[in-house]
């Protein structure tokens, strides 16, 4: 595949985009990645990053290593990511605190399209496809109700942390962030983040390292063994975690956490109006409405005009 500068560019705003979702708890890096057609070739790109690759390299036939792990695509992706880490984590951090229910609206708006998008990639319907999204979808929502816990800050968690954040983000629909709150390290890792505190950065980054080879090996085997099933499991992923992003919540409990800040433990969802009710606060509705179709059109635009959709 010959790729001229503009489609390099084109990449590394997807990954932007890939960053941006991971970023938030509820979004999934792994979904924009599917509707702007890169996905696949992510996972296979990922899987490439083994033993035969790393012997190539260690015979310093660097041209032959770079084009066996798709040098250019992944490094002008990872690029793209990682700006996108350094540049937005404050800001969308300052939203979530600030405009809550805006920002979660856009962003159920953007999953229902998403799942949607993902579920029409599936070519044929039987049962097991439909079962394979059921229990997507049970374990999509199920991950959203577990409550977080408050975990240690030593290196070797960090290192587990990485590892299994990164191979929800690679996943439509389960949020690697999200993971991290689970966790009890999404606030740690992101003030580690703005804060450019390397040793962490550092722990996290190599167990997401770790983790995403590994798992994009099991990911790619069941693509192409399993493809209408996997897909269907995606999408249910998706479905489930709308659960996590609808944008009025009640808090239930709360904790505080290693800062002395205290923070929501158990919430539940709850309609606008009963919102108004409970907290005497505008529930924003029209508003909300409009970024939610806001979102799903951007989804819709990003999936008609994607290199996948135009093959």
């Amino acid at each position: 595949m010959t790729r001229k500068l503009k489609d390099y560019i084109l990449i590394a705003l997807k990954g932007m985009g890939m960053g941006a979702a991971d970023v938030v708890p509820g979004v999934s890096g792994g979904t924009i990645a599917f509707i702007t057609g890169i996905y696949e070739e992510l996972i296979n790109s990922i899987k490439s990053v083994n033993l035969n690759a790393i012997k190539l390299l260690f015979q310093f036939k660097l041209k032959d290593f770079w084009k066996a792990i798709n040098g250019n695509f992944l490094i002008s992706l990872l690029g793209g990511i990682a700006l996108s880490f350094l540049s937005l984590a404050k800001l969308i951090k300052y939203l979530l605190d600030v405009h809550p229910i805006l920002i979660w609206s856009f962003f159920f708006g953007l999953i229902v399209a998403s799942a949607i998008v993902v579920a029409q990639k599936i070519t044929e319907w039987k049962l097991r496809t439909i079962i394979a999204m059921i229990v997507g979808i049970g374990i999509a929502y199920f991950v959203t109700v577990v409550t977080p816990a408050e975990t240690p800050t030593s290196y070797w968690f960090l290192f587990l942390s990485g590892a299994l954040a990164i191979c929800a983000m690679i996943l439509p629909g389960i949020s690697g962030a999200f993971i991290l709150l689970l966790l009890g390290k999404y606030e740690f890792i992101l003030h580690a983040i703005s804060n450019l505190k390397f040793d962490v950065i550092a722990v996290v980054a190599s167990g997401a390292v770790i983790g995403l080879m590994s798992f994009s090996n099991l990911l790619s085997w069941l693509l192409k063994k399993y493809h209408n099933m996997t897909i269907a499991l995606l999408s249910g992923f998706m479905i489930g975690s709308l659960n996590k992003v609808w944008p009025w919540k009640q808090t239930i409990s709360t904790f505080v956490n290693s800062h002395g800040i205290e923070k929501p433990l158990v919430q539940e969802n709850i309609l606008p109006g009963t919102f108004e009710t409970l907290f005497h606060h505008d529930a924003q509705l029209v508003y909300a409405v409009l970024l939610a179709i806001v979102g799903f059109l951007l989804i819709w635009v990003m999936e008609k005009f994607s290199p996948e959709t135009e093959k």
